[in-house]
This record gives C-alpha cells, sequence and structure tokens, in this order.
C-alpha cells in the first residue's frame, strides 16, 4: 500500500508538471624508502598502533624547525627505545594523507556570510568516502562545557575561516560538542553542508564550568559543580575515542577548551588506568558492548559511568590509552588565546576593613600600613591569572603530548593550519616486543632521530595489555546494523544505493520519499509455490540531527516479490524499493539506510545529506527535486496510471538512478512552497533560474524567467517544473542542476530559495 500511494504521488506529479510545460580514487599511499634494508618490512596503512606478542608498532611525525614535515627518512635514521631499551627495528614505511591530486574543492558551499550579501550559493557535493583513500579523519571537539562566552565567538569565526580556506575534499571530519546529547561516528563527513550546519549550532553554553571570559567577573549559571562538569567532559572524551577507534588509519582529535586541568581533586585510588579499560574496552571483561550507545550519547551519563571515585589524573590516563590504542593523535587548543594578565579596570578591589591589621593572605593588595600598594596589587593579579592560564591547559598539555599531537596555547587564531598540516603523513616504526613487555604495566616509548635539525613526535608508550586481550567482543547482528547506520563508510555486502528527497504531502506533512536501488544478486531469492522469487529483508533506518542526536528511526521487514517473467531482468538491471519516511525535524539532516538479507546476514547500507525547511516560519521553500526523461512522459498512458508496465517501471528507474543518454530533455520537477502573494496581482512574483555543473564549475545559466500561475489549485504548494536538453555530445559522467527560484518584493534574507539534485550521462 505504501509503495502504490508513492507512486501514485511521484506518477501525478509529473503528469500534472508535464501537461502544463510547453516545448522548449586516489589509493593511500604508503612509501618505502630507497635503500631500505631488506629485513626491515613495510606495513599497510590501517595497520598504525599495533600491540601483539610479536609486533609493537607506532606512528611518529618528523618536521623541520619551522614545522614543515619531513618525508624521506630511511630505517636507519630513527632509533627506537622501549623503557630506555634500544629496539631493532623490524617495519618500517612512510603513509601519505594527501591525495596525489589534492587541491581545493571548488564547489565550496556558501557561508552564511555569503548567504546574507545575497551571493547564491553554488551546490556543494561531496566526495563519498571509502575505507582505503588517503585523507585527513580529523574530530573537532568543541567542549562548550569548558569553553566560555568571550571564547566560543572567537572560535566560530576561526571554524568558518577553516572550513572556507583550508579544508579539503578527501576530508573527513566531524564537529563534535561536549554538551547534551553526543553522536561519534555517525558525525564524520565529507559533506560540508553538515559542518556547517554544526557550525551554526556552536553556541556558548551557560551551564558550563568557564563562565564569560578569562578575566570576567561575571559567570555562567550555576548548574552543578564544576567539577561534574568536567567529569561530564572526560565521558564525552572518552565516547568520542570508543567511536573513532572503528575507523581505519590514522585519526585526530582535536580538543578546543578553555578549560581542562588537573588540580581540581586530589589523586584517588585507582593509579592504573587498566583497571578502567574493563569499561572502555568490553572485551577485557564479561560484560557486553551496548551498541545503541554507541550511536548516540544521550547526555545524562550517570554517576557510575562519570567514575567519581578516581582521580582526574587517572581519568586523562585512561583517554590517553584509548587515543593509543584507537590510533588517535590529540591535539588540544587553548581558546583563550593570548590574554593579559595584568589587572585591568573591570577588576574589583575590595577595601581593607580599617580595624584589623593589614594580612598578606586577606589583604594581598595592601603593604603592612594598611596602604593599597599597586606594584603588589598588579604583580598579585597577574601571578594568579599566569597560574589559571597554566592550569586551565594542563590536562590539555597532557593528553596531547602523550598520544603524539601538541598543545595550541597563546594563539588567536588556534593553529588549525599548523594542526592540519601536521595530519600530511607519518612514519610506522614497529619491532618485536620481549615477553616482559605483556605485564599490563605502562611501558615507555621514545623514538629518536638522528639527522640534525628535526623534531620527531610519537606517543610515549603504552600498557602491557595485547590487542587480542583488548579487543570488543564479536557483534551480534543488531549490532553490526547499528553500525552500518553510524559508520561513513557503507557497508558493501549487499551494494545499495539511495535516492530521496523531501516533499510536504498535503495529507501525510513532511515526508522523505525516498529508492533504494540494490543489486538482487547480493539478495538470497527464495522460489515460491506460485512461481514468483522473493527475498526478504529488514530495512532499518534513521535520521541523524544536530550533533548526532537521533530524532527518527523506523524498522520494516519487506517481503519483495518478483514475477517469473521480470525476475531475469531483475537480475541484469537490478531492483529498486520505494518508501517514505515522514519527517518533523528541520534543518540539515542525515538520512542513513541498511538493509539486512534475512537469509544470509548480509548487511547494505547507504546514506544522503537532505535539507529539510522549517515550515513553521513561513518563508520561501522548495521540495526536492524529481527528473525524468520527457520520452518516457509522453510515452506513458495517464489514464493507466497504476499498471505494472515497462513504462511504469522507467518512471520509478529514472528518479531513483538519475541516469540519462546523450541528447535526452530532462523534466525537472519541484514544489514551491510559502510563496508571498502579491496584493496588487493576488499571486505569487517568482522568478526561476535553472544551473548546469560539472566538477563544480557552471556550464550552463539560464535565463531568469517568471513562473507562469495557470491552472495552480493552491498558491501555497506550488507546482513548477523546468526543462534541460542535454547535448547529444555532452561528456558522459556526473553532474549537478540546481533550480533557484526568487521572490522580488521579499525581504532580503527570504527572496531567494534553491534546491539541486546530481545526475549521470550515460552513452
Amino acid at each position: 500500500m505504501r509503495i502504490q500511494l508513492v507512486l501514485a504521488f511521484l506518477l501525478g506529479f509529473s503528469a500534472f508538471l508535464y501537461a502544463q510545460q510547453s516545448p522548449a580514487p586516489a589509493a593511500r599511499q604508503s612509501k618505502e624508502s630507497p635503500g631500505e634494508k631488506p629485513d626491515v618490512q613495510t606495513e599497510q596503512a590501517d595497520d598504525i598502533v599495533r600491540i601483539t606478542t610479536n609486533l609493537v608498532q607506532v606512528d611518529a611525525v618528523v618536521t623541520t624547525k619551522d614545522g614543515k614535515p619531513v618525508t624521506d627518512l630511511r630505517a636507519e635514521d630513527f632509533e627506537l627505545l622501549q623503557d630506555g631499551r634500544l629496539q631493532t627495528i623490524t617495519h618500517f614505511s612512510y603513509i601519505s594523507n594527501v591525495p596525489a591530486t589534492a587541491s581545493t574543492s571548488s564547489n565550496v558551499a556558501a557561508t552564511p556570510k555569503q548567504k546574507e550579501r545575497g551571493v547564491i550559493p553554488s551546490p556543494t557535493t561531496a566526495v563519498t568516502p571509502r575505507p582505503h583513500d588517503a585523507r585527513r579523519t580529523v574530530a573537532l571537539v568543541i567542549d562548550d562545557l569548558g569553553v566560555s562566552f568571550e571564547s566560543m565567538a572567537v572560535l566560530r569565526d576561526q571554524m568558518r575561516k577553516f572550513l572556507d580556506e583550508q579544508l579539503q575534499p578527501n576530508d573527513l571530519v566531524a564537529i563534535i560538542r561536549t554538551g547534551g546529547e553526543v553522536g561519534a561516528l555517525q558525525q564524520f563527513t565529507t559533506d560540508r553542508r553538515l559542518l556547517y550546519s554544526a557550525l551554526e549550532h556552536m553556541k556558548w553554553n551557560p551551564c558550563g564550568r568557564a563562565g564569560f571570559g578569562f578575566a570576567s567577573a561575571m559567570e555562567g549559571l550555576k548548574c552543578g559543580p564544576s567539577l561534574q562538569a568536567l567529569r561530564v567532559t572526560f565521558h564525552r572524551l572518552r565516547f568520542i575515542l570508543q567511536g573513532m577507534r572503528d575507523l581505519p588509519g590514522r585519526k585526530s582529535m582535536v580538543i578546543f577548551t578553555d578549560d581542562l586541568p588537573t588540580l581540581q581533586q586530589e589523586d584517588g585510588p585507582l593509579t592504573n588506568p587498566y583497571a578502567g579499560l574493563r569499561q572502555d574496552y568490553p572485551g577485557l571483561s564479561p560484560n557486553s558492548i551496548d551498541y545503541d550507545r554507541s550511536i548516540a550519547d544521550p547526555g545524562n551519563a550517570t554517576s557510575a559511568e562519570l567514575d567519581n571515585s578516581i582521580s582526574l589524573v587517572a581519568s586523562l590516563d585512561r583517554i590517553v590509552e584509548l587515543a593509543i590504542r584507537g590510533s588517535v593523535v590529540i591535539y588540544a587548543v587553548d581558546t583563550r588565546g593570548l590574554q593579559y594578565t595584568g589587572a585591568t579596570a573591570a577588576d574589583q578591589i575590595k577595601a581593607r576593613a580599617p580595624d584589623k591589621p593589614a594580612s598578606p593572605t586577606s589583604d594581598p593588595y595592601y603593604d603592612t600600613q594598611g596602604k593599597l600598594n599597586l606594584e603588589q596589587m598588579g604583580t598579585t593579579i597577574m601571578g594568579k591569572r599566569a597560574f589559571a592560564l597554566r592550569e586551565g591547559r594542563a590536562g590539555a598539555e597532557v593528553i596531547s603530548s602523550r598520544t603524539g599531537g601538541f598543545m595550541i596555547f597563546n594563539s588567536n587564531d588556534f593553529g588549525f593550519r599548523r594542526i592540519m598540516n601536521d595530519q600530511q603523513g607519518y612514519y610506522l616504526i614497529g619491532y618485536r616486543p620481549s615477553e616482559e613487555t605483556f605485564n599490563r604495566q605502562f611501558h615507555h616509548v621514545k623514538v629518536r632521530v638522528k639527522p640534525r635539525g628535526l623534531t620527531v613526535r610519537t606517543r610515549q608508550g603504552f600498557y602491557g595489555v595485547n590487542d587480542e586481550a583488548a579487543r570488543p567482543p564479536q557483534p551480534r547482528i543488531p549490532d553490526r546494523i547499528n553500525q552500518a547506520l553510524i559508520s561513513p563508510f557503507m557497508a558493501n555486502d549487499i551494494t545499495v544505493q539511495l535516492s530521496s528527497f523531501f516533499a510536504n504531502d498535503p495529507a501525510s506533512g513532511p515526508l522523505l520519499h525516498s529508492f533504494l536501488f540494490f543489486d538482487p544478486r547480493n539478495l538470497t531469492f527464495i522460489d515460491q509455490p506460485d512461481g514468483t522469487h522473493e527475498a526478504r529483508f529488514d530495512l532499518n533506518t534513521i535520521v541523524f540531527g544536530d550533533n548526532g542526536k537521533i530524532v527518527g528511526r523506523q524498522m520494516q521487514t519487506v517481503a519483495f516479490r518478483v514475477g517469473p517473467k521480470r525476475y531475469d531482468r531483475a537480475l541484469h538491471e537490478g531492483v529498486i524499493y520505494p518508501f517514505d519516511l515522514p519527517i518533523q525535524q528541520s534543518g540539515t539532516l542525515q538520512f542513513r539506510v541498511a538493509i539486512l538479507d534475512k537469509n544470509s546476514q548480509k548487511i547494505g547500507s547507504a546514506g544522503q545529506v537532505i535539507e529539510v525547511p522549517d515550515f513553521k516560519n513561513k518563508q520561501l521553500a522548495l521540495s526536492g527535486i524529481v527528473a525524468r526523461d520527457e520520452a518516457t512522459l509522453r510515452a506513458r498512458n495517464p489514464a493507466n496510471a497504476t499498471a505494472a508496465s515497462d513504462e511504469n517501471d522507467l518512471m520509478i528507474r529514472e528518479p531513483a538512478l538519475r541516469r540519462f543518454h546523450q541528447g535526452a530533455t530532462l523534466n525537472l520537477a519541484y514544489e514551491i512552497h510559502n510563496a508571498p502573494i502579491d496584493q496588487a496581482t493576488r499571486l505569487p512574483q517568482l522568478v526561476t533560474q535553472l544551473r548546469l555543473y560539472r566538477d563544480g564549475k557552471p556550464i550552463y545559466l539560464g535565463t531568469p524567467r517568471p513562473l507562469d500561475m495557470a491552472g495552480q489549485k493552491d498558491l501555497q504548494r506550488i507546482m513548477a517544473n523546468a526543462r534541460l536538453q542535454l547535448g547529444s555530445e555532452m561528456p558522459p559522467g556526473e553532474y549537478v542542476v540546481q533550480i533557484i527560484v526568487q521572490y522580488e518584493l521579499a525581504k532580503e534574507k527570504q527572496r531567494t530559495v534553491t534546491q539541486w539534485i546530481d545526475f549521470e550521462i550515460e552513452k
């Protein structure tokens, strides 16, 4: 029934519009150094930090004095020590994270400032990430529980500048906040729309521990003890690191905070974080993994999860060990920037009680005669603030230095360029450990580089637990489905392609109309008594909103039957399953699907970024775009809209796959919502334009044309279309078509809306 409703919507929509119209991969690079010793083996990029009985392998970055990476060293240029003892290097290679054709993407999404200036943004298409591509994988963690009001404003500006100027197309990046509900893996993306959306949600958290500013006398809301907020930050960092360990290759976490200290609590009873590792690595204990919590941390961690019994230093040790085991390098940024530590006009100096003698403790700004001493006051204030600056970044310095990263402080640009340049590549250096290595004690590792003038950074060590013991238990089927839903890499046991577009249905409300195209050869079809062939699969859908929060989730079991006459054709051409999903959340959302073959237990997944307009604000909005070949529309008989014919099969296949032949004429159907009504004509005054892009560059700019309102039955839901004639000699490949709708009398921020889809031209 649901399939018929979707088909009726699509077929009727296109039929109406047609009647109204008039004719008219770079692989990750592993480089073997010349002249390498024959007994030194090279490793693949997926093997980063390894701690096994046969091999301990660490990653190291070598730079010049001015911070430039050094990429051409050999194994004999290094020395590696464990607990002060020189080790024989048995494995060595250099891994580049930069694709050979790295360049700044030309199809960059417009920033909010560009939109405010009235510049029509170009469509932004994302690179589909693949596990073995050369890339930088970076989690930008905004500790909004520890960033002041003053620092947050500067951080937003610097983050926007980074996204505009330094982000590369292959960079797999997540922007995650520690406050509220937190998602981990689902936040990683190459799609700039998601990153700009996350940027817009970066706001000061009044319940944080950093207040209004470094030297401000004003404080934030007292939502609880500051130590509790610090423990929540530590809990969030561990949660994110646990998610990142499932990503391939070497990863990095950049923590932005004003306040990550170590001295707010005395050392607790736990001094060996290996005990805490039983919580971080369920493979060390009989407890199972809570994979539902692996999707999103709901932000209400229990006291047991916050682990108040251990010291802050031990909590930092657990974060370090998780980062080491997960091949994550931590960088930290002191978002207070360069601060003035002297006295200011805002400082409040309490008057000394005249009937009491001066005391250095209670009256630090007064001399022994009870007079205000300006020099003593300045020195005291400067000393206190300098100490506060050092202590506020002490914890961040610990976890960054011990995991092979570094700390950025006294910098107002937050060192984005230096951090990203540091991730261009790394050396893998390994040795065979002795038996006493796996004694569950901490072992110090040091790497030295022999050429003068170079700096090497690596992780400071590891606990003597091998990877086999620390490995999580084998995931169950529900766990595998959750993993497929949250991972930025698609599960490919079943080849799946998702095509979704937004529509505001008059009867059902806001919906995501979707098509799943999959290769039936990956599914298990069972012959039925009536001669049909049936495949059964679970269709799991999930929608992620801000900060990885789950805003929608469904699961249904589908019995997919194909008749005997169409079975062979389906095996050759693939099959399409249409479905719809009600959606109540507006904004830039991630829509993900995972299907599980009930017979073979194989899993396939796919995802798409969907922009859903907010209809509550009554602003001009567009639905998604349905693309078809006009030849298909002409061949279809409108009186037989529900017939199971080849023509109807094409009506589904074309918008699902969006593959068209050279010389075809495309019909692009869409809806316009909430168009303002001109008081003089009692009609919306809309102008539409079509643009065509390839490789991020415009190749066709259509002439803006007034939209004909003839035949429209509902002016708040206007059905519109555009025609695009493909040239017979247009090169095959990927293209993007953009539709722009403008209302000339509206306010500047409401006057323009756009929508786009990508499609492929075939010969």
